[in-house]
């Protein structure tokens, strides 16, 4: 039986939608809404496109707003099994396809890919399905339906074969990995990811390394089975200036900024203290570990630093529902303790570590900061890299690693490191915390304007354009 079509002319499929529900004791249902580029995206094209986003119900919360009918215009929340959805989450997408993408896997013990992993990827398959047969009763002829990121890799290919009429694009907001690495996965599920994405029209990624990725998976993996046709495309997002630099200068930003200066204090000579700023959320990806034992390092090699510089380090809890995750926020506390212990002194805190999430605080620190210390593993962009130069007050010099994405816009006034590299870290942090004052300004300068190249509601029409023009797969 041919679905039912739809009135909604564009359309957004991801895992986390803009909208979430929370249940008081008393049973009343709470909206919030949420951030982002994509929200900035869609919010871009107006609110009479009539564009829908579809997204999963994530929580209790979500699922009894489901089940009342409470919603928000333009959001179609999917009610899937909650087993379901954990296995498909937390089983496949967090803890197989994020792990390969960022080469995450201690591989003397790990991956495992038995018979649990093999019912998860059917969980996997059944939550990708649910997404594919709601897109496809809500599409309007002929629209344009963009499916994001690895959660929803098998939906392109199971929306194509119920709605051929659709205009489907697929966008990654993670890194790719390369085939040797793509290829810890097993054979049939590596080739069922590629396949999935290129149902799509159009595969677009963060940078032009992610994208030359995809394609060389795709010859190694599927080889005469590649569809050259499906259209690859670049959109390295970009931060919101505007919002960026109006958020900044709020009170409650200017109120955290000076509870900072406070704890950061002064240097013996009256001086203030110079800042390394890092903002991340605690993904084993963001090497947050290897970044103190870089500040630890610099202070054992550049005694002149001690009591003149504070490391301010946000770690914001990510994913504590995976063990993995909550041993490494621990250790994150650990060593950031242990660097206190071992050269802390009555008036200098060395390490000043927050892990609850406070956006105005990290507002208030990008504006201080000194230097900002982006080292991640590899990341698909990095937005904190690009968003720090934009509210600077005074110029920041970046410390950048080679394997975020945003070192291919952002690399040539950055400090580069190799992520890996804890003795060169140390030493990089030095050179930034010596750049002059002006070099520092013109650096900032130059990179806000890459920074803001492509913001978030030009990067969404960008794609949703191309998409539009893009030739059919058939």
């Amino acid at each position: 039986m041919a679905p039912t079509h739809g009135n909604h002319p564009v359309l957004v499929a991801s895992n986390r939608g803009p909208v979430s529900y929370t249940k008081d004791e008393s049973g009343e249902l709470t909206a919030k809404r949420g951030g982002g580029g994509l929200v900035s995206g869609l919010s871009a094209i107006g609110p009479d496109a009539g564009a829908l986003w579809v997204c999963s119900a994530l929580g209790d919360g979500d699922r009894e707003a489901v089940r009342r009918g409470v919603g928000e215009e333009g959001v179609r929340m999917l009610d899937i099994d909650a087993d379901t959805h954990a296995a498909a989450y937390n089983g496949i997408a967090n803890s197989a396809l994020w792990f390969v993408h960022h080469m995450l896997y201690q591989t003397p013990l790990e991956p495992v890919f038995d018979a649990e992993f093999r019912r998860q990827w059917a969980a996997y398959e059944t939550y990708n399905q649910a997404f594919a047969e709601a897109l496809a009763e809500e599409a309007a002829d002929g629209a344009a339906v963009l499916v994001q990121d690895y959660h929803l890799t098998l939906v392109p290919r199971m929306l194509r074969e119920l709605r051929p009429d659709l205009r489907i694009g697929h966008f990654s907001h993670t890194p790719w990995a390369p085939p040797d690495y793509f290829r810890l996965l097993p054979d049939d599920i590596a080739a069922k990811v590629l396949d999935g994405i290129l149902g799509a029209d159009r595969a677009a990624f963060l940078t032009r390394r992610w994208a030359d990725a995809f394609t060389e998976c795709c010859r190694t993996v599927l080889g005469a089975d590649f569809d050259p046709d499906t259209q690859i495309g670049v959109h390295g997002l970009g931060a919101d200036a505007d919002f960026l630099r109006e958020r900044s200068h709020r009170e409650d930003v200017d109120e955290r900024m000076a509870a900072l200066r406070e704890q950061i204090g002064t240097a013996p000579d009256g001086s203030p203290r110079r800042t390394i700023v890092r903002v991340d959320r605690t993904e084993l990806s963001k090497n947050i570990v290897r970044g103190l034992l870089a500040y630890r390092q610099l202070l054992d090699d550049r005694p002149e630093w001690r009591e003149r510089v504070v490391h301010v380090a946000f770690a914001y809890p990510s994913r504590q529902d995976l063990a993995v995750y909550r041993d490494y926020t621990a250790e994150v506390q650990r060593v950031a303790d242990e660097i206190n212990s071992a050269y802390g002194t009555p008036g200098w805190t060395p390490v000043v570590l927050h892990v609850k999430d406070d956006f105005a605080r990290s507002l208030a620190a990008y504006r201080l900061a000194d230097v900002a210390l982006v080292n991640p593993i590899r990341d698909g962009m990095n937005l904190v890299a690009k968003e720090v130069p934009v509210v600077s007050d005074d110029g920041c010099v970046l410390v950048l690693s080679r394997e975020a994405g945003a070192y291919e816009e952002l690399g040539e006034d950055a400090v580069v490191v190799n992520p890996y590299d804890v003795s060169g870290t140390a030493e990089a942090l030095h050179e930034a915390l010596t750049v002059p004052l002006a070099e520092r300004a013109e650096r900032t300068k130059r990179l806000a304007a890459a920074a803001t190249a492509l913001p978030p509601a030009q990067w969404f029409l960008d794609q949703l354009h191309a998409l539009r023009s893009a030739g059919a797969v058939g």
